[in-house]
């Protein structure tokens, strides 16, 4: 055992009993109130009405829940579409017999391009602004979800990094490894709280986010830089 060495075999998530709620499951909640209460001080900021608010984080949740969902399903999944197909929008399995399983298996690029969908969605039929009005506010709350969402994938043991080659790093045990890799998941949730932390002071502390596509321009250039 080294001190710089960690073997990571942690509980998936809580048994309740008659369903285990996952800890992965339980990041993308948090994920989502956080961002709640976040667009709520920026609606409240720029006068807009509870109902919007409202209609925002529904048009939010379905659309990133949908697009991750989908886009774990096409691009690492593609056998549930004939084997089990209603897994792929219920939280069960039917496969093998029925089982409550939660929602496994997310990607974030599916993700990040349903949020776009959804939100050109959104500002045509509710807010009637430039869409990129709402896309320059709603990526404050996504880059502190994707902490969170990081996090997950941690836990989860997915999005590993390279071997470290060294006595430093994570032993992955549940993958059935032995030898450390880099805990690129962490690495990444820690950059994200800067890209989290940049768009928030350009937003309250200037005004940068009056200029439009700003803050969602940054948003894409830290992305890719992280």
């Amino acid at each position: 055992m080294h001190l710089l060495q960690i073997v990571w075999d942690p509980s998936k998530g809580i048994d309740l009993g008659f369903f285990t709620l996952h800890f992965y499951s339980l990041m993308w909640i948090v994920a989502f109130i956080l961002g709640f209460y976040i667009m709520k001080r920026i609606y409240k900021n720029e006068g807009q009405t509870e109902e919007s608010l409202d209609s925002l984080f529904i048009y939010s949740v379905l659309g990133i829940m949908l697009g991750a969902r989908l886009g774990h399903v096409i691009f690492y999944q593609p056998e549930l579409i004939s084997e089990d197909f209603f897994s792929i929008f219920l939280p069960f399995k039917f496969k093998g017999g029925f089982e409550f399983t939660g929602f496994q298996g997310l990607a974030s690029h599916g993700a990040a391009i349903a949020m776009i969908i959804s939100m050109y969605l959104y500002n045509k039929k509710i807010l009637h602004k430039s869409v990129l009005w709402i896309l320059d506010r709603v990526v404050i709350p996504v880059s502190l979800g994707a902490v969170f969402v990081r996090i997950g994938n941690f836990i989860n043991s997915e999005i590993i990094g390279e071997y470290t080659n060294s006595d430093y790093g994570v032993v992955f045990k549940q993958l059935g490894e032995s030898q450390p890799r880099h805990p690129a998941q962490l690495y990444e949730a820690f950059c994200y709280v800067f890209v989290f932390l940049a768009l928030y002071y350009f937003y309250w502390k200037t005004k940068k986010g009056e200029q439009r596509g700003f803050l969602f321009g940054l948003f894409l250039l830290l992305l890719w830089t992280v």
